[in-house]
């Protein structure tokens, strides 16, 4: 992909692993300097997710893609942290471009088959703060030197579009429902709280991520993802973080972006709108697969959703 944003800085919160770590590294391949932030570090060890991955390989892997930027360890939850972050983004760039707020990390919290009196409390209260909290700390720290840049872009991801989160998503949790429809929420409220302003508010959702903890899970790699396809069918439609990263470099790339602002777009919109492709050349279409496949319990099939 050309250096499309060259000379434009990028903040990528939530850049360990998955999702957030490939946006960072498209970011940075396409010319913009990346801050990746992310908890889980080489120096103060694992965050409570108990992942191995860490933001110091993020770093590594936008160097290897010809980047430039800086991987930093920061708890989005610490406003004090995030604070000292931005006064760093100011002093070192003076600037900020795009915003990305990947945080989340509640998946170990989650009780899919649990109602909400019967969930563990303190877990999906936890969970809200990973979910919720940490964007909102994030945005009211970011937002002036975004502001301040001017045309700048901020991105809230999620999981699922608004058209599918507006009804409550049984079998994932009460606590993972709300807090992804509240992320869909807070894009509304930026956009109303922007509308005097050339800054734009949008949320993003890949569809069903081989993020690294889904390879382990299926006991693949992404060399050989469709491997898990004969155990768990449905596994045909997903992508890998790649295919999100390079929709959001298309859209941070894009002068005319500010007509998507308040809308939640999926991995699929981005890549029928920009012409991008996942790693394997293909589309993928993940969430329009679950309506109409998946969730009428239809025999899976790749014909017309890649």
């Amino acid at each position: 992909m050309p250096e499309s944003l060259a000379g434009k800085v990028a903040l990528v919160a939530g850049a360990t692993r998955g999702a957030g770590r490939a946006i960072a590294v498209e970011l940075a391949r396409a010319g913009a300097f990346v801050y990746a932030t992310g908890r889980s570090s080489r120096v103060s060890g694992r965050s409570e997710i108990d992942r191995p991955e860490t933001i110091e390989e993020t770093g590594d892997l936008i160097a290897a893609a010809g980047g430039a930027g800086a991987a930093l360890r920061v708890d989005h939850l610490e406003a004090g942290e995030v604070a000292t972050l931005v006064a760093r983004i100011e002093r070192e760039q003076g600037r900020l471009d795009v915003l990305v707020n990947d945080i989340f990390g509640g998946d170990r919290y989650m009780q899919w088959d649990k109602k909400l009196w019967e969930h563990d409390l303190a877990g999906g209260l936890r969970m809200l703060r990973m979910g919720i909290d940490t964007h909102l700390i994030t945005c009211a720290k970011a937002m002036p030197l975004v502001l301040g840049t001017g045309g700048g872009l901020v991105i809230e991801m999620t999981d699922g579009t608004a058209e599918y989160n507006s009804a409550f998503r049984r079998n994932v949790g009460f606590y993972y429902d709300h807090v992804k429809a509240a992320v869909g929420r807070i894009v509304l409220g930026l956009t109303a709280e922007l509308e005097d302003t050339d800054c734009t508010a949008v949320g993003v959702t890949p569809g069903w991520l081989r993020s690294e903890q889904m390879l382990e899970h299926f006991g693949v790699t992404e060399e050989t993802w469709r491997d898990a396809i004969a155990g768990r069918p449905h596994f045909c439609i997903s992508e890998s973080p790649t295919y999100v990263g390079r929709g959001i470099v298309a859209l941070a790339a894009d002068p005319d972006r500010h007509r998507y602002a308040g809308r939640v777009l999926s991995s699929a919109e981005l890549a029928r709108t920009y012409g991008v492709t996942d790693v394997d050349g293909s589309q993928p279409d993940c969430w329009r697969y679950v309506v109409e496949i998946e969730e009428p319990e239809r025999p899976a099939t790749e014909l017309g959703y890649r």
